[in-house]
């Protein structure tokens, strides 16, 4: 696994979105973009992640932020949990294991049929600044480590205030 660099490139990646179109990161646009890699319908606590997030959609988006959402699921699982959950940011499926491993992801076979009928990526959240590189990489092995969306935003509100660089980046 190659992890992402800190001021680097996101690599162009796309993924199909929940009623039509993609998701695309990588390369410059207009505005932040909060990227999240999530595990899957299988995950309690990526339900919990979201719905938080969901929570402070306009808190990030009024810091200039856009919103994507991404796993591994098919389309019918991630709509399932779009309807149950009433998320309503861009959320993009079938996330390959090449793109997992382009993001420097960790990777998990599911435990049991139960869990999940395939591999699937570990969380990921990433912060983009408007010319296509990582400001903020935080990678997790387990579905227990993630960053708090509330010090997170701080965080970035800061960042963008006073133009701080990316970190760690050696």
């Amino acid at each position: 696994m190659t992890k992402p660099e800190a001021g680097g490139p996101v690599p162009h990646l796309t993924f199909p979105k929940l009623g039509g179109g993609e998701i695309a990161i990588g390369g410059a646009r207009d505005r932040w973009t909060l990227f999240v890699v999530y595990r899957g319908k299988h995950c309690g606590r990526c339900k919990r992640y979201l719905t938080g997030l969901e929570k402070m959609k306009s808190d990030w988006e009024n810091a200039g932020f856009e919103i994507a959402v991404v796993s591994a699921d098919p389309k019918g699982k991630a709509q399932a949990d779009k309807d149950a959950f009433g998320w309503s940011f861009d959320i993009g499926f079938d996330l390959s294991e090449a793109q997992m491993q382009d993001l420097g992801l960790y990777i998990s076979d599911p435990l049991s049929p139960d869990e999940t009928d395939r591999r699937f990526a570990e969380p990921g959240v990433f912060c983009i600044r408007p010319d296509g590189t990582y400001q903020i990489v935080a990678l997790s092995n387990g579905p227990s480590a993630r960053p708090d969306l509330t010090e997170l935003l701080d965080g970035m509100i800061f960042t963008i205030e006073n133009d701080k660089p990316a970190r760690g980046t050696a």
